[in-house]
C-alpha cells in the first residue's frame, strides 16, 4: 500500500514511519509549512533516517486563512479558541488528503495517538490505548473524506514503548522533548499576536457575580474563562473568570472557580459514528469539554442542524466559549461526533 505520512519531525510522527515501514508499505513523508515559525530540519532527519522521499508542502495561505484569522476573531470576540481543531480539519489532514489523492497514494497517516473505526459506512475516531495521550478529543472535527483515507499506527502503542522502541532503533526524534506552545506562537504571549494583527486592546471594568466594579482589566484578549493568574485583583480570595462580555467589554470573576452551569449551547456540530439527527432528537451520551477532563454523563438534545444543547448530569464549572465540547459513547471508547461550545 502506498502511503504518504505527515511529519513534522517529533518522536510520534517519526516513529510511525518506523511502524508502517516495518509492515512492508510504500511510503513518502509530508512535512506542512503553515507559517513563519515552521521548522523543517526535523522532518528532514526523519524521512532521511528512514530513506524515503519527504514532500514539502505550502499551506500558509490556507493556515491563515483558516486558522490564524480565526484564532485573532474569536479572541477579539471574548472566546477561547482551540486552533489545533480548526487546522486538523481545515488545512492539516484536508491538505494531506488533497495532495495525496492527487498523487496516487492509497492512504494517508499520522502520528496522532487514537485510532479510526468503520461502521455502518461511516468513519469515526477511536480513542487511543494509552488514554494518557489520547488525542481523539482534537480529532472531532475530521470530515468522513479524510477519516476514510487514514491510517494511525500508533492506536495500540503507548508513549513510553515508543519512545524506548525509537531509542533502540536509532531514531534520532527518540528524546525530543513534546511542545505544549500553540505552533504559530512559539512564545505563548496570544495577545501580543492578536494585537500584532490590528486588535486593539480597550481597557474596561472587571466586575463580581452582581455587577459591582472591582477592578480594570487591560483589554478582553488578555482574559479566558477559568482563568486565575494575572486578574490583577485583590479580592481577599480566589477569583476567577467567569464570564467574558465582549459588547459591554467587561470581564465578570466569582470565588471558587467561577459560576456552575446545567447545561450549554453547542454549534458547528460534526458527526463522526452518529449519524446527522433530525430536530428535536435527544441522545445519551458522554462529553469532555476540554482535553484533561473526565468524560461526564450528558443529554445532547438537536435543535437544528448545526446547533444542539448539552444538559450535563451534574453542574459543571467553565464551560469556556470556542472550546470543544466531544461526545462519546458510554464506555469513553469512540468518539461520536464534536462541536465547540
Amino acid at each position: 500500500m502506498k502511503i504518504l505520512v505527515g511529519l513534522s519531525g517529533g518522536l510520534d510522527s517519526s516513529y510511525t514511519l518506523n511502524v508502517l515501514k516495518n509492515e512492508g508499505h510504500e511510503l513518502e513523508g509530508a512535512v506542512l509549512v503553515m507559517h513563519d515559525n515552521t521548522d523543517t530540519e526535523g522532518a528532514e532527519r526523519a524521512a532521511s533516517e528512514a530513506g524515503i522521499k519527504l514532500n514539502k508542502i505550502d499551506c500558509r495561505e490556507a493556515f491563515e486563512r483558516e486558522v490564524a484569522q480565526n484564532f485573532t476573531r474569536e479572541y477579539a470576540r471574548g472566546r477561547t479558541p482551540n486552533p489545533c481543531t480548526v487546522c486538523n480539519r481545515t488545512v492539516k489532514f484536508e491538505t494531506l488528503r488533497a495532495f495525496a489523492s492527487e498523487n496516487g497514494f492509497d492512504r494517508i497517516a499520522t502520528g496522532h495517538y487514537a485510532g479510526v473505526g468503520e461502521s455502518n459506512g461511516r468513519f469515526f475516531i477511536k480513542t487511543a490505548m494509552d488514554r494518557r495521550k489520547d488525542q481523539s478529543y482534537m480529532l472531532w472535527k475530521l470530515t468522513q473524506s479524510q477519516l476514510s483515507v487514514l491510517t494511525l499506527p500508533l492506536y495500540g502503542l503507548k508513549k513510553e514503548d515508543v519512545r524506548e522502541a525509537a531509542r533502540s532503533g536509532g531514531i534520532s526524534a527518540a528524546d525530543k522533548k513534546e511542545s505544549q506552545d500553540i505552533c504559530f506562537i512559539p512564545d505563548g504571549d496570544y495577545a501580543a499576536f492578536i494585537e500584532s494583527r490590528g486588535v486593539i486592546p480597550v481597557p474596561g471594568d472587571i466586575i463580581d457575580g452582581e455587577g459591582k466594579i472591582i477592578g480594570r482589566h487591560r483589554g478582553i484578549i488578555y482574559y479566558t474563562v477559568g482563568q486565575r493568574r494575572g486578574l490583577g485583583v485583590a479580592a481577599g480570595e480566589r477569583m476567577f473568570v467567569s464570564s467574558i462580555d465582549p459588547e459591554k467589554n467587561t470581564v465578570t470573576l466569582l470565588p471558587g472557580g467561577g459560576g456552575k452551569c446545567a447545561e450549554a449551547r453547542i454549534t458547528d456540530l460534526n458527526y463522526q459514528k452518529l449519524s446527522p439527527c433530525p430536530a428535536g432528537t435527544s441522545l445519551r451520551l458522554f462529553v469532555k469539554i476540554r482535553y484533561s477532563s473526565p468524560l461526564m454523563p450528558c443529554t445532547l438534545r438537536i435543535s437544528d442542524k448545526d446547533g444542539a444543547k448539552v444538559r450535563f448530569d451534574e453542574e459543571v464549572r467553565s464551560v469556556t466559549p470556542g472550546q470543544s465540547a466531544v461526545f462519546y459513547d458510554n464506555d469513553g471508547d469512540i468518539a461520536l461526533g464534536g462541536s465547540f461550545a
